[in-house]
Order: structure tokens, then C-alpha cells, then sequence
């Protein structure tokens, strides 16, 4: 009887769960502006670079060298950058946390310490933001020699 008692609540309770109503779901879950049609349907961020890669050049092993990738958003809302993510440790990375006004400007600097290595060296640097695509990719490249052949 008990188990019987127990199968009941547990249909019981399932039915009433399946039979919520959209006004009771959470709504904390991320719009996605991309509609199944494909065009966007609400004002986006666009993050535009000057340019996406920066070649260092002939490099001495150990040296530490920066540039500054510049950027607008050239959209209709408020741009922010959420992570600046790095292919290796030998690189390091600065920017803004702060959001950026449409066709305001801003930079990410990105530091490269040729320490340890040595060769052609290609490095990706991952721009994560609010915009569609959510990814945006900058290279760094560098040809590192040891000190006694350069």
C-alpha cells in the first residue's frame, strides 16, 4: 500500500511540473539576439579593429615586447569585453573592463615575452565580448633567435 501511495504523489507531482505556465518560468536566462530567421533582432555591439595581427619582427630570446590592438564599437550598443584570453603563459594581456559607448574607441595591449623560445612563434589572443560572434581572434607573431645567432 505504501508503494502504491508513493507511485501516486510521484505522478501526481510530475503532472503538475510538466503543466507550468510560461508566466511562472525564470526568465534570468540569456537572450540570445539571433533569431531563427538569422537577423538579429535587438541593437548589438560591433567591435571593429584597425587591424588583427601584429608582426614583432626578428626577436632576441628573452626579450619582452607589447603593441596595441585598437578597436571601435561600431554598433548600436554598449560594447564590453569580458575575458582577453591568451594561447600561451608568454603572453600578457591589458584592457578595459569598462563599457564602451557606440563609436567609442579602445585598445587591448598585449605584452610577448620571447623568453625559453625560439623560432617562428604564432600566437592567438581570443577577445571575448558581448557582440555576435561572441569571439573575436588577434595574432601576434615573432621570429625568436638565441643571442649567439643573431
Amino acid at each position: 500500500m505504501k508503494k502504491y501511495f508513493l507511485f501516486i504523489c510521484f505522478v501526481v507531482f510530475a503532472l503538475v511540473a510538466c503543466n507550468e505556465s510560461p508566466e511562472k518560468i525564470s526568465t534570468s536566462l540569456v537572450k540570445n539576439p539571433k533569431t531563427a530567421g538569422g537577423t538579429l533582432s535587438e541593437k548589438m555591439p560591433v567591435i571593429t579593429f584597425e587591424v588583427s595581427e601584429h608582426d614583432f619582427g626578428k626577436l632576441i630570446q628573452g626579450e619582452q615586447v607589447s603593441c596595441i590592438f585598437k578597436f571601435k564599437n561600431t554598433g548600436d550598443a554598449p560594447l564590453l569585453i569580458n575575458n582577453v584570453a591568451k594561447s600561451c603563459g608568454c603572453t600578457v594581456t591589458k584592457f578595459s573592463k569598462d563599457p564602451i559607448a557606440p563609436n567609442a574607441e579602445g585598445t587591448i595591449e598585449v605584452t610577448f615575452n620571447s623568453s625559453g623560445l625560439k623560432g617562428n612563434q604564432n600566437k592567438t589572443i581570443t577577445v571575448i565580448s558581448n557582440t555576435h560572434p561572441s569571439k573575436t581572434y588577434l595574432k601576434i607573431k615573432a621570429q625568436v633567435t638565441t643571442p649567439d645567432k643573431y
